[in-house]
C-alpha cells in the first residue's frame, strides 16, 4: 500500500518560497557539496555525502508526485518529465493546456479534480511505493484531509519573513511523532516524521 509524504525545503520560519515563488537561498544546499546525485534523467545536484546518503534512498521510493496546477504553470510541467517518480496527478479544475500536452504526448501526467481524487489515484499509480506531495497550498490541503502519512522537512537556516507557508492555509492542530530522521547536512537539515493516528 502507497505511504504519502508532504515534503519540501523549507526555511527555518516555516516558508517555502518568496511570495512571488522564487525561493532564494533556499535551495544553496543543492549545489555546494561534492556527490554528484541525480533527481531524474534530466537534473543532477552536488550534495554533501551526509544528503546524498538521505535523498537518494528518499527519491528512489518515491512512485508518484502530486502537483497543483499553480506549480504545473510555473514549472511549465517540468517539460514533460516528472521530478521524482514516474507519474505525476496535477489536482486542477481546467484541462491540462493542449499546446503542452501537443509538445509533451507521453508525459505522464494525469489531472484530478480534488486533492482527494488525486491522493486516489497516486496511491493506485505509486503501488506499494511513496506518494510525495510538495508543500504549500494543495500539501496544505491533503494535509488538512488526514491524507498524509509522513513529514519531511529539508530546513535550510535561512529567514524570509514571508512567502507560500510550509502547511499552506491549514490551521488547526495535528500531532506528529518525534523525529525518526534527523540528518545534519551543509546548510541544510533534513527531518522526517510520521502523522500521528
Amino acid at each position: 500500500m502507497a505511504r504519502v509524504i508532504m515534503q519540501a525545503v523549507v526555511s527555518v520560519d516555516g516558508y517555502i518560497a518568496y511570495p512571488d515563488d522564487s525561493v532564494g537561498p533556499l535551495f544553496d544546499w543543492y549545489g555546494n557539496g561534492d556527490v554528484t546525485i541525480h533527481a531524474n534523467e534530466k537534473w543532477s545536484f552536488r550534495v554533501s555525502r551526509a544528503s546524498a546518503d538521505y535523498v537518494t534512498p528518499f527519491w528512489d521510493a518515491i512512485r508518484c508526485t502530486v502537483i497543483g496546477r499553480h506549480l504545473f504553470d510555473i514549472t511549465d510541467g517540468w517539460q514533460g518529465v516528472p521530478a521524482a517518480g514516474e507519474h505525476v496527478v496535477v489536482v486542477t479544475h481546467r484541462p491540462l493546456p493542449e499546446e503542452w500536452l501537443a509538445r509533451f504526448p507521453d508525459a505522464p501526467f494525469h489531472p484530478a479534480g480534488s486533492v482527494e481524487a488525486a491522493i486516489e489515484l497516486a496511491a493506485e499509480l505509486a503501488r506499494d511505493g511513496l506518494v510525495c506531495v510538495p508543500a504549500g497550498d494543495v500539501g496544505g490541503q491533503v494535509f488538512a484531509a488526514g491524507l498524509v502519512d509522513e513529514v519531511a522537512m529539508d530546513v535550510a537556516p535561512v529567514v524570509l519573513g514571508e512567502g507560500v507557508r510550509f502547511f499552506g492555509s491549514h490551521t488547526g492542530t495535528v500531532l506528529l511523532d518525534d523525529p525518526d530522521t534527523v540528518v545534519q547536512g551543509d546548510r541544510v537539515l533534513h527531518l522526517h516524521y510520521t502523522v500521528k493516528r
